[in-house]
């Protein structure tokens, strides 16, 4: 079993590129960095934790330049979104910052992504609630014709570009692993029609037990399923592994 970090990276946390030097040093495998380009102030969409949004959510960092930092300052920490949201991305752009952070890192990039949440965010960037499943999976299929042919096109219902010469390619091949983040019935079916894993949801801690309430310690099984314990703060601190942080499975 491998452990990591999960935190929403923020202007007021702790550096991203410290904490991931120090999750390197402690033998943790990876660090996952959420993602929200904006948090609109009408609030429509509930919090699915209840009560009021907490405030990371619109003080998040930009998660490729994060995971950038954080890539420049380790050697072997894997680096994750968990999760990006597609749906507020053009693909082409999106596909050339993953390669290029995937090169610059020596492969060590792993692609977390869902359609999300908060209506009147993804509204913004032009994307609608109801349809973003289907967005989400034309995206995704178009990056991975961009990353995998020298010449890409993909022709769909909302995306649709003709032929393009793309660079750089991801050094993992033939791309890094798409992992999508769901709970719904539809999240196999959906895996395997354009992702590569899924979390699980048999993972021992829960968001909301007390272990997950004294840090951000995410687990991966050899099969790459992973979860995760959401960060409540953002206080600046030095991860400690969990015990049996070096165990297998």
């Amino acid at each position: 079993m491998h452990h990591g970090v999960f935190i929403f990276p923020t202007d007021y946390s702790i550096r991203i590129d410290e904490l991931a030097r120090a999750a390197e040093e402690r033998g943790f495998e990876s660090l996952f960095v959420t993602e929200h380009t904006h948090i609109p102030t009408s609030r429509r969409s509930p919090f699915a934790g209840g009560g009021p949004l907490p405030k990371e959510y619109s003080h998040t960092l930009d998660p490729f330049i994060g995971l950038m930092a954080a890539a420049a300052a380790t050697r072997t920490l894997k680096l994750g979104t968990g999760i990006c949201l597609v749906i507020e991305h053009d693909p082409i752009t999106l596909a050339k910052t993953i390669a290029s952070l995937d090169l610059l890192s020596n492969g060590r990039f792993l692609f977390g992504i869902g359609a999300g949440w908060n209506a009147e965010e993804m509204e913004n960037h032009h994307t609608v609630f109801k349809t973003r499943f289907r967005l989400l999976r034309e995206r995704i299929l178009a990056m991975k014709e961009i990353w995998t042919r020298d010449e890409a096109q993909y022709h769909g219902e909302f995306v649709n570009f003709d032929p393009i010469w793309s660079y750089p390619k991801p050094v993992q091949k033939p791309h890094p692993p798409v992992l999508l983040g769901g709970e719904s019935g539809h999240t196999l079916q959906r895996v395997v029609d354009f992702c590569d894993e899924t979390p699980t949801r048999s993972c021992p801690v829960s968001p909301t037990s007390k272990r997950a309430r004294r840090g951000p310690v995410a687990t991966r099984r050899r099969s790459r399923c992973r979860c995760s314990a959401r960060r409540r703060s953002a206080r600046r601190s030095t991860p400690t592994p969990p015990p049996g942080s070096r165990a297998r499975s």
